[in-house]
């Protein structure tokens, strides 16, 4: 019993010499720092006011705006396939060709059956000025005894006659032309093209195939321009109005905003959602580059309306005891205060009490501080995570919901 109460009195002694040491150490700190000795070199940012809405994850999926079969615009035999699975074509470049002799001669000879149209008009022309020729000799021996009325009405008839053959060249040269230019887009579309900058997803034919009109050549995907497709439950739509921009999440910790091009008025009775297109704001260094079609991406869903907040940067907090506090710069000291702290958003935490918008906090340096000692730094390092003006989300159910 006595050597519990030695050990009790120990104890006792070693915890008021501690507690006298650090009240001397926190007073003679404080007097350090008045005097302007010891002034730490810290890093602080400030506390803001910004607008955040509570969201909920919901897994979506990137989709090719631009995707499907190149199919064959004339029948014939395969020539040549001049891509493979996995390259990477250009718009108007060719992927495939078909043979191209029996076209070539179809196309000489609705050229030859041009020509002969041609040659047809200037004989209905030339027979027709021969005519019109007669006719006006005729016409000039109306006074003479040489005149026949029988005659000059027989001349023109053929006047009338060799008119209407000129028309008629005239339109066969019309149709002429018309089954040359077939021909010759038949010879065109012989080579089938790549309509737009994509990569190959797939080849259905090889040489030697017959091929006829529409069917499959090719399967391409368009890399390059993607949106993101998700289902939204549909009591949840009332935030996503045409143009709202959201934030969106991939595997690999990627963050882009993105915004609500359309919600597709069609809903799966079975999930109660409906798809949602957003269109990904990547910006011109990080184009798409390494995305593909399908790849799954989280979206951040709002559920309910923006409200303004005061955050601070989660490295101001300084945790003890179950009590939370920070250091705020007042002129070159600094005090320590108590805060109450809401919901996390981002990198920044929300302030229910104890700071005011543009106050400064220590971030850097802040755990080796004590009440009024002097402090420096260069200037204000504001979180590019959550400035004024950003609206960051507050996260919902903490599980995704998966689409569809």
């Amino acid at each position: 019993m006595m050597v519990a109460r030695k050990i009790a009195v120990v104890v006792l002694s070693i915890w008021v010499a501690a507690a006298f040491a650090g009240s001397a150490g926190d007073a003679l700190a404080q007097k350090a720092g008045k005097k302007g000795k010891f002034a730490a070199r810290v890093g602080v940012d400030k506390v803001i006011k910004e607008p955040v809405s509570q969201t909920m994850p919901v897994i979506g999926r990137f989709v090719a705006r631009q995707h499907g079969p190149v199919g064959a615009l004339i029948s014939g035999p395969v020539d040549q396939v001049l891509v493979d699975v996995g390259d990477r074509v250009v718009k108007g470049q060719v992927i495939a060709r078909l043979h191209m002799n029996r076209i070539r001669a179809t196309r000489d000879f609705k050229a030859a059956e041009l020509l002969e149209k041609q040659a047809a008009l200037t004989t209905a022309k030339a027979q027709l000025n021969l005519a019109e020729g007669e006719l006006t000799r005729l016409d000039r021996l109306r006074l003479s005894a040489a005149y026949s009325k029988a005659r000059r009405t027989d001349k023109q008839n053929e006047v009338v006659k060799f008119n209407s053959e000129v028309a008629e060249a005239q339109a066969g040269i019309g149709q002429a032309e018309a089954n040359l230019e077939l021909a010759q887009i038949d010879l065109g579309n012989a080579e089938i093209r790549a309509p737009y900058d994509a990569v190959v997803a797939q080849r259905h034919v090889v040489t030697g195939n017959y091929v006829r009109v529409g069917d499959e050549i090719v399967t391409l995907i368009n890399d390059t321009v993607l949106e993101v497709e998700a289902d939204v439950p549909s009591n949840r739509l009332m935030g996503l109005q045409g143009g709202r921009t959201v934030r969106i999440k991939l595997d690999d910790a990627r963050a882009y905003d993105a915004t609500v091009r359309a919600v597709i008025p069609t809903e799966n009775v079975m999930t109660r959602t409906r798809p949602v297109r957003f269109v990904p704001q990547f910006g011109a260094a990080s184009k798409s580059k390494g995305l593909a079609a399908n790849q799954s991406v989280t979206v951040e869903i709002p559920i309910s309306d923006p409200r303004d907040v005061v955050t601070l940067h989660k490295d101001a907090v300084i945790s003890r005891k179950a009590v939370n506090f920070v250091f705020v710069v007042v002129g070159d000291t600094v005090e320590k205060r108590t805060v109450r702290l809401g919901q996390a958003i981002g990198e920044r935490f929300e302030v229910l009490d104890g700071l005011m918008p543009d106050d400064l906090v220590v971030v850097k340096g802040n755990e080796r501080l004590r009440p009024g000692q002097k402090v420096t730094y260069d200037g204000v390092g504001a979180s590019k995570k959550g400035g004024s003006g950003d609206a960051k989300p507050v996260r919902g159910p903490s599980k995704p919901l998966k689409a569809g």
